[in-house]
């Protein structure tokens, strides 16, 4: 079956392919969207990091186990989730495979009708409330803070506005796959630790530890901003000129513009043509 990925083509009748890094694009800066989606120009990609990948992939496996148990994991009871458990559904190991989420109907996607849009990811998790029957998009996070005093973990920072969408992303996701879901959304942050530690070369050298701390952080998702979204995204895809980019969003604090428009002004200025 023919499928409508990559640059945007208004010709194909096939649905589009975004993923939901792609609808964060277009939250972040519609102009970065559209120099991607419509004119097909490469944007620098973000080396990825393999020791967060690494502890996804075993925070999975060690849920993956309790689900086929069907039983809370202890972590869920030290936290006072005793009806919770992770989701046992057949279709599980494709809504975890992100760079496949739109090959077929099983994976983790939907079709937007309405913009002939099929939007999806790769989740980490869906827990499931025996007592309720509710689904919570769960998340896998992992950090180190190198820092003297270093704080709690938290969602806090503009930085991690997309957490929080990502969240609400697949909450709407799950929903449109005909699901009954919990606003209340679950991140499991793992946390590096290096205070009072004196290192992590084991008395077998040919190995190391690392020791992380865990924190549960609840999150109310609200997904009513998703569908305007698409339409925007829609309306988006056909323009034939650049929309503007950001003014805000960015740095720290949220208050400073989309760094490439930063650097495509400065080359205006300087008189560069490409």
């Amino acid at each position: 079956m023919a499928r409508h990925r990559g640059k945007f083509d208004p010709t194909k009748s096939e649905p589009y392919e975004l993923s939901r890094g792609k609808i964060e694009k277009f939250v972040q800066c519609e102009g970065c969207f559209w120099l991607d989606r419509v004119a097909g120009v490469h944007f620098p990609g973000i080396p990825q990091f393999n020791l967060n990948t690494n502890t996804d992939t075993l925070l999975k496996r060690e849920f993956d186990a309790y689900r086929e148990e069907k039983r809370p994991h202890p972590f869920m009871i030290e936290n006072g989730l005793n009806d919770l458990i992770p989701f046992d559904h057949p279709d599980m190991i494709f809504w975890v495979r992100a760079p496949q989420f739109a090959l077929n109907e099983h994976h983790f996607n939907v079709v937007h009708p309405e913009t002939n849009i099929c939007f999806g990811g790769g989740l980490d998790d869906v827990w499931e409330n025996t007592k309720t029957g509710k689904l919570h998009i769960a998340e896998y996070k992992s950090t180190a803070n190198i820092a003297k005093n270093p704080e709690p973990v938290s969602l806090e920072g503009n930085w991690k506005k997309p957490y929080k969408r990502q969240l609400e992303m697949y909450q709407w996701v799950l929903r449109r796959k005909g699901y009954v879901v919990d606003d209340l959304a679950y991140v499991l942050y793992v946390d590096g630790q290096h205070l009072n530690i004196k290192g992590m070369i084991n008395e077998d050298t040919t190995k190391a530890n690392m020791i992380f701390n865990t924190s549960l952080l609840l999150y109310e998702g609200d997904d009513s901003w998703v569908e305007k979204k698409l339409f925007e995204i829609k309306e988006s895809l056909h323009k034939t000129e650049c929309p503007d980019h950001a003014k805000t969003g960015f740095g720290p604090k949220g208050d400073k513009p989309c760094e490439f428009s930063i650097m495509f002004e400065e080359m205006k200025e300087s008189g560069i043509q490409l």
